[in-house]
């Protein structure tokens, strides 16, 4: 199977199927010094876990083991090899969607596409792949915690209910089970999340990631932009069917006079007055907070009768079992920001080559 590697000098490749024994990544390019942090990485690993009202009932420990890579805590500048286990499978419980393709799932196409799949929890397609990138997003994660490159994710949506107006409170974002930056908003999406799983339905959302202290010039003017690169990475997740950047599709509407962000020298610093652009210009970063939004499609997998077909095309009434997320966007918060964490770590390597000077600056 090819397409699951992902970036260039910071090179992930994710490995596994949702009930297989293992889960992992091999990352390539992670440079040797690296004070590896077990600790923050499990912590980063684990805000992926189920949690509450809206998270399915598989609970895996996702102890996070390391066989290569690493000596003495520090990076040896090796592949790094990552991987959890999964042990809280029940197979059983897809033995009635071997030969049915589900609604919203990737049944079909994948089946097309290999002429065959493994149908116990999604197999390859599962979210469950997703605790792979995770891993990865932590340690990039504390690459740029080394060059004071803060993320900041969370969710803004959850169905109707929406992060209201000034209601933004960084400090809020875990200390609630949905990373809402605010509990009172939280609290008004687990009563919708409640009223939706009492009908057996599912939901979806949005989820909002801002960078602070990134330097310009980060990206490509043609088809390596940096918007272009984090566009595939996020748009890479199973669950995201849309990705804006800045204003986004709000900027349509706009006019060119107010959309433009005016340039201004600020305390001897060039920057821009506004930032409807979301700190990126012409492919490449601008020094401004980069400001990403996504779009999360609610869970497919609902316990509802759907009308779907089988391998042979009789038409079939399909109620589907085992563990489901209601709404998979709390757990996808870190996900997303895992994404975002390794685009930026391969760009910003990446950028070291741009001019002559650095090279001079390493080798002279």
């Amino acid at each position: 199977m090819a397409g699951s590697s992902f970036g260039t000098q910071f090179k992930i490749t994710t490995f596994g199927e949702s009930h297989g024994d293992k889960i992992g990544v091999i990352i390539d390019g992670c440079p040797s010094g690296l004070n590896f942090d077990m600790d923050f990485i499990q912590k980063y690993v684990n805000r992926r876990k189920p949690k509450g009202k809206s998270s399915t009932t598989r609970v895996e420990n996702d102890t996070v083991f390391v066989s290569s890579g690493v000596f003495n805590n520090i990076t040896i500048g090796t592949p790094i090899f990552m991987y959890v286990e999964n042990n809280n499978t029940k197979s059983n419980d897809y033995k009635n969607i071997k030969d049915t393709f589900r609604p919203g799932h990737a049944d079909f196409t994948f089946e097309e596409k290999y002429g065959l799949r493994d149908f116990r929890g999604g197999g390859r397609s599962s979210g469950r792949e997703t605790v792979a990138r995770v891993m990865a997003g932590a340690v990039a994660s504390l690459i740029l915690k080394e060059l004071n490159i803060d993320i900041t994710t969370f969710t803004a949506s959850i169905g109707n209910i929406n992060l209201r107006k000034g209601n933004y409170h960084k400090e809020e974002i875990f200390e609630n089970e949905l990373y809402f930056p605010s509990n009172e908003d939280a609290n008004r999406a687990l009563k919708l999340i409640d009223e939706i799983r009492k009908k057996g339905d599912s939901l979806g959302g949005t989820i909002w990631c801002d960078v602070d202290g990134l330097p310009a010039g980060l990206g490509e003017p043609v088809f390596n932009k940096l918007d272009a690169v984090l566009s595939h990475a996020i748009m890479s997740i199973g669950a995201v069917k849309g990705v804006e950047i800045g204003d986004g599709f709000t900027s349509t509407t706009n006019l060119g006079s107010y959309n433009n962000d005016d340039f201004i020298n600020k305390n001897g610093q060039i920057t821009t007055e506004t930032n409807h652009s979301g700190g990126i210009l012409g492919g490449m970063s601008n020094g401004n907070q980069l400001k990403i939004r996504v779009a999360i499609k609610p869970t497919p997998s609902i316990n509802l009768p759907q009308n779907t077909v089988d391998k042979n095309g009789n038409p079939i009434s399909l109620e589907i079992k085992g563990r489901h997320d209601i709404c998979i966007v709390p757990r996808a918060v870190v996900v997303v920001e895992s994404m975002v964490a390794v685009s930026l770590v391969d760009m910003l390597f990446q950028n070291m080559s741009a001019k002559l000077t650095n090279i001079k600056k390493v080798y002279s």
